[in-house]
């Protein structure tokens, strides 16, 4: 894991990350009461900010935490805090919990909200894994029903990824009822026929930034693409599965619980898109 970089907001004002501290009756950390959002950052300018900051008041309204920031205040305070660490690519964390109360779980009256930034530096995904593909397993979608939301309430989510990871995979592909959600930490994209898919949005899966700009390029450069539910069986006989999130870009799966998804190596459809995501990519670093 790469260390976070040195510059840090909290409630108001920048400084050392070391130097960041919250008081432990923070309901974020006595009840996971929050919300958050990570922004790719690329040559210093953010990955599709005016998406992730309306998710983000998307969650802040779900969880009825109300917005501390106009987009303009937000906009300004993520800018200076890449320029404070140096810009370049990194990949900027923002969350918002209830804030500081005593411990009770009804709703504290006249809180103020707990707002945290910092920044890590942008690692790529190893070329041996873009090269070669990633084994994921799949594993029963035990999380609760308002997955839309981007919670800091993730310990279903890290049980699922450590699960997989002692299963020797880099992901875990929820099923629920026999349809697939999406990854512990990842969206879920398969080629079927020929045709690209990817689960519906809803209440059990969430949003992904990167998933829908997948969705868009796919329909700009006229590769056929539906937002449908995939049944299990589906998945299992795709000929190609992918993963997409803010961090990971878009990432081919090649084996799925110990047998080879399609040839056993990333698919044409991934090579396409991936390369429609680069250049996506490129004309952000160089402000087109």
């Amino acid at each position: 894991m790469a260390e976070p970089l040195s510059i840090a907001w909290l409630n108001g004002r920048f400084l050392p990350l070391a130097e960041a501290c919250v008081p432990v009756l923070d309901r974020g950390f006595i009840f996971g009461d929050g919300v958050y959002e990570v922004i790719p950052v690329y040559a210093g300018k953010p990955f599709r900010l005016a998406h992730h900051l309306q998710r983000l008041a998307n969650s802040l309204a779900a969880v009825r935490i109300a917005d501390p920031h106009t987009e303009e205040e937000w906009q300004g305070l993520i800018a200076e805090l890449i320029e404070r660490n140096g810009g370049g690519d990194q990949s900027v964390y923002l969350q918002v919990t209830r804030g500081i109360a005593p411990r009770d779980h009804r709703f504290p009256e006249g809180g103020r909200p707990t707002v945290f930034l910092m920044s890590n530096p942008f690692r790529p995904v190893p070329e041996a894994d873009l090269r070669e593909g990633v084994t994921a397993v799949t594993l029963n979608d035990i999380r609760w029903e308002y997955c839309h939301i981007k919670s800091i309430s993730l310990l279903p989510n890290i049980l699922l990824r450590q699960q997989a990871v002692e299963q020797g995979a880099a992901e875990a592909i929820l099923l629920r009822q026999s349809e697939v959600t999406e990854g512990a930490a990842s969206n879920v994209f398969i080629v079927s026929e020929g045709v690209i898919v990817t689960p519906p949005k809803g209440d059990c899966l969430l949003p992904g930034i990167t998933r829908d700009l997948v969705v868009e390029l796919a329909m700009e450069h006229a590769l056929e693409c539906e937002e449908r539910p995939i049944p299990e069986v589906e998945l299992r006989r795709a000929q190609e599965i992918w993963l997409t999130s803010s961090t990971r870009e878009i990432l081919p799966v090649t084996r799925l619980d110990d047998l080879a998804v399609g040839e056993g190596r990333p698919g044409p459809r991934w090579h396409t898109m991936i390369g429609h995501y680069r250049r996506f990519v490129e004309d952000l670093r160089r402000g087109a």
